[in-house]
């Protein structure tokens, strides 16, 4: 290598010329390029020097100018809460224990401080994108930069679904750095990504990797399942971290890591930025996320599917049931149709058509590549959130029935997305459970639908109210719980 850089230097030398730097761009290919092209066949067949590296710039590789502008950005969020605990044993409930040889805690319940540590991204003026697992019914949270600076944080928003959160720092002051977006489905395997952290506490770590999958879904993380695989090193505490692109955009959002024995194994995902977007945009307003509602159920194409509707190979997410009042049913979808594309964008299977179709927003419409019949075509699906078609009407049963300490609520295609149920139910459903109540004790469940009490049909939370102040014999409900019909017999 040294002899042919020197052959090189002597031969432009020779004819008065200078040497050519390596072209500018992105360094690192540049020079490893710059190494392994030094010799090149040329059309007769000889060895011919092409480039090679003149100066020590040209062959250090660096990623350090895109950490520079990244990291201060990147934030460490510490959140607590403080949790009830027992006594230190058994023994010190008891009176005539403690008369005897006292109570170290002083008697009743104890408490501990319970903290828990992650990461975050300031994307603009103080707000703060991290994940709903790392500030979970947090009491305090609070933000501190690379350069030391602590800040209190309000929770502005938390979105479960995604397992995202935004926070605000109070009292932000105006020279906070921030990470700019970057467009996510720009990505392509094979791209270079850095994963930025604090991983295990012990610090901010950047570590560097590529994008192994852009489109990992059925991975068991959050509703909407969509994620950016990398295999950058992703430790315990880089949630809620950045991953970004060679340009420091914010291409996602650091969620969880494939481990059997809680290290990184190279097998991360991130939150695509797309989705981050759409939550932060939610929390600028201080709304909740509002996510389009296409009022169709689907199911995955497996390969049998796939053969008797004549497609080509296992693709795209078949329609089983359409709301007759929805935007499905409005552009002339129905149970067989097979999406295969949204705005042009190929969907494998519901989970990508969820993310695709979500990440569309709620204004407008949107084009769907569907095949029927074996033909694909085109049809338009408008963009809205789900409508509340009936009052929820929310209420708590009390006193001494099966369903004491349930809240209900009157099921709408808004609330039927909220709880995660398919599309086209109604009636009755019961959206959260009180713990230690006779309901828990039972073991009804949010999302379980109340169909039948004592033979007669329920429809509204009023009339279920009205059925558990009755005191028979014998309870007999009917309830409907992951498509399917529990039948229970309880006494009164």
């Amino acid at each position: 290598m040294t002899l042919l850089a020197k052959t090189e230097r002597e031969r432009r030398q020779a004819k008065g010329g200078a040497s050519t730097p390596v072209a500018a761009g992105l360094p690192t290919l540049a020079a490893v390029l710059a190494v392994l092209l030094v010799l090149t066949p040329s059309a007769a067949g000889a060895d011919t020097v092409r480039q090679v590296p003149t100066d020590q710039a040209e062959i250090t590789l660096s990623f350090a100018p895109v950490v520079r502008r990244v990291v201060p950005a990147v934030v460490n969020v510490y959140a607590s809460r403080v949790v009830a605990t027992r006594s230190l044993s058994p023994f010190f409930e008891d009176p005539f224990f403690r008369r005897f040889f006292g109570d170290p805690g002083g008697g009743g319940p104890r408490q501990r401080l319970q903290s828990s540590l992650g990461s975050g991204v300031i994307v603009e003026g103080g707000l703060v994108v991290t994940n709903h697992h790392v500030i979970e019914n947090a009491d305090e949270v609070r933000v501190a930069l690379t350069d030391r600076r602590e800040f209190d944080a309000d929770v502005v928003l938390k979105d479960e679904g995604s397992d995202l959160a935004v926070l605000r720092i109070r009292g932000a002051p105006t020279d906070l750095p921030v990470v700019p977006f970057g467009e996510s489905d720009a990505l392509e395997v094979g791209d270079i990504v850095l994963a930025v952290g604090n991983p295990f506490g012990v610090g901010q770590t950047v570590t560097q990797g590529i994008v192994s999958a852009v489109a990992r879904t059925q991975v068991g993380i959050t509703d909407y399942q969509f994620f950016i695989q990398t295999d950058a090193a992703i430790n315990p505490g880089n949630s809620g971290g950045a991953l970004v692109d060679m340009a420091g955009r914010l291409v996602g959002i650091n969620t969880a890591i494939f481990s059997r024995g809680g290290g990184s194994n190279g097998i991360g995902f991130a939150v695509p930025s797309n989705m981050v977007r759409l939550v932060v945009d939610a929390a600028r307003t201080g709304s909740v996320v509002r996510r389009p509602w296409f009022g169709a159920t689907l199911q995955a194409v497996s390969a049998e599917i796939a053969e008797g509707l004549g497609l080509d190979r296992p693709r795209g997410a078949i329609v089983t049931t359409v709301h007759p009042d929805g935007p499905a049913a409005e552009a002339g979808l129905r149970a067989g149709d097979v999406v295969v594309a949204v705005d042009g964008v190929a969907v494998d299977d519901p989970d990508a058509f969820g993310y695709r179709f979500t990440t569309r927003g709620t204004d407008g419409a949107t084009p769907l590549t569907i095949v029927r019949d074996g033909r694909e075509r085109t049809v338009t699906v408008r963009l809205g959130p789900p409508p509340e078609t009936v009052p929820r009407d929310e209420r708590t049963i009390a006193g001494y029935a099966p369903l004491s300490g349930a809240t209900v609520m009157n099921l709408s295609p808004a609330v039927g997305e909220e709880l995660k149920l398919p599309s086209g139910k109604t009636g009755v459903v019961v959206a959260a459970v009180t713990p230690g109540s006779p309901a828990a004790s039972i073991g009804f469940a949010p999302g379980d639908v109340v169909v039948e009490v004592n033979g007669e049909r329920v429809d509204t939370t009023r009339t279920l109210e009205q059925m558990m102040r009755e005191r028979p014999g014998t309870w007999r409900l009917v309830v409907e719980r992951g498509g399917e019909l529990l039948r229970l017999a309880l006494r009164g």
